[in-house]
This record gives structure tokens, C-alpha cells and sequence, in this order.
């Protein structure tokens, strides 16, 4: 939406800024690793494996605990690898984290079993919902070392909401503001004050 200041000059509206702040997606180039937030969205997989297969990456870890939303009995990233390696990715180069809750638990308990397996994670990249990138971006920053670099590569979910028709459906205005105020939440006690 263009809105002209008082002086003629073009303004940017608010739900551009909105827009703008929550929705990060990056140029992609090749990654030690694709990490996967959980999710039961199969989109996320799907993503994971059209991006393993660009040869963006060597290994993917996916991760998240059970969903009830996920009909089998078995943890979100065990049912992500399950459709990423029916699109042809080999199981050995799936990992697996079966335990997070939450976005924060995502990247903390991917970080320990990159350790534990001792593989390279330099360079990044992100797999997750598009309304969820800003948070998801923010959180593996906080969490990993601050040499990490991080490409995000967003994906549509089952919902269809993204960057261009979120401000069309009650239903997503609620989730992308939702995610604004998350954010808040988040990091409201990891700020440190400074003079």
C-alpha cells in the first residue's frame, strides 16, 4: 500500500515494515548443513529434500518431538525424514533430533547433536515456515556460535501463508502477529541494557 507524506514523499506503511521484519528469506548457496525446524507441515521436508538434491548441502537434521497432529506415533522429525527420503534423499544422510518442544529447543538440541557427531556447521541454512523465519533466524543466532553463518529458506506450510497474502485471511494476521509477539517474548530478557 503507497501512502504520500504531507510533503509528496512516498511513505512505506506498516504492514510493509511488518512484512519486511518478519519474512526473511535469503539468496541460498551451498551449506555444511539444512537444519529443519519440526513442524507437521510436510512442506518442510518437502523443501529440505528439493534443496538437498541442489546439491546445497551434504547431510539434513531435522527436529522437533511427537505432534498430535502428525497421525503416526512418532516425533515430527521422524516423520519429516520419512518424506524426505521418499523423495529420494538417503536415510544416511538424515539426522534426527527427537526431543524439542519449542523453536528455542529446536536450535539449542540441534546445536548438541551436530556436536556430539562432530559435524561442520559454518555455514547454515534454515528450513522453516515463512511466517516463522524472523524467529526461527533470531533463535539459531542466539543459540549458535556467533560465527555461524545462517541462509534462511522459507516454505510455504499447508496453510498457503506467505509474504504476499498474509494481510488476506484473518487466520494469518493472527499467526504472522502472533510471531511478532513471540519475538517479543523470546528475547525480552536477552537484552542486556547498555549506557
Amino acid at each position: 500500500m503507497e501512502i504520500l507524506h504531507a510533503s509528496g514523499e512516498k511513505m512505506i506503511h506498516h504492514v510493509d515494515f511488518i512484512t519486511d521484519f518478519i519474512f526473511v528469506e535469503n539468496i541460498l548457496s551451498p551449506c555444511d548443513i539444512i537444519l529443519v525446524l519440526g513442524g507437521s507441515h510436510r512442506q518442510l521436508a518437502q523443501k529440505a529434500a528439493e534443496l538437498y538434491q541442489k546439491g546445497l548441502a551434504k547431510y539434513i537434521l531435522f527436529s522437533g518431538q511427537k505432534n498430535p497432529n502428525i497421525a503416526e506415533d512418532i516425533s515430527e522429525a521422524e516423520w519429516l525424514k520419512a518424506i524426505a527420503v521418499n523423495l529420494g534423499v538417503p536415510a544416511g544422510q538424515i539426522l534426527c533430533e527427537n526431543k524439542a518442544a519449542h523453536t528455542f529447543e529446536n536450535a539449542e538440541f540441534s546445536l548438541n547433536l551436530l556436536e556430539e557427531k562432530s559435524l561442520k556447521f559454518d555455514k547454515v541454512m534454515l528450513v522453516c515456515k515463512a511466517y516463522h523465519s524472523r524467529r526461527s533466524l533470531l533463535t539459531y543466532q542466539y543459540i549458535f556460535p556467533e560465527n555461524t553463518k545462517f541462509l534462511v529458506a522459507p516454505t510455504v506450510d499447508k496453510r498457503g501463508l506467505n509474504r504476499e497474502s498474509w494481510t488476506m485471511k484473518e487466520e494469518h494476521i493472527g499467526k504472522v502477529m502472533g510471531e511478532v509477539e513471540k519475538i517479543g517474548k523470546y528475547f525480552k530478557d536477552k537484552i542486556s541494557i547498555t549506557f
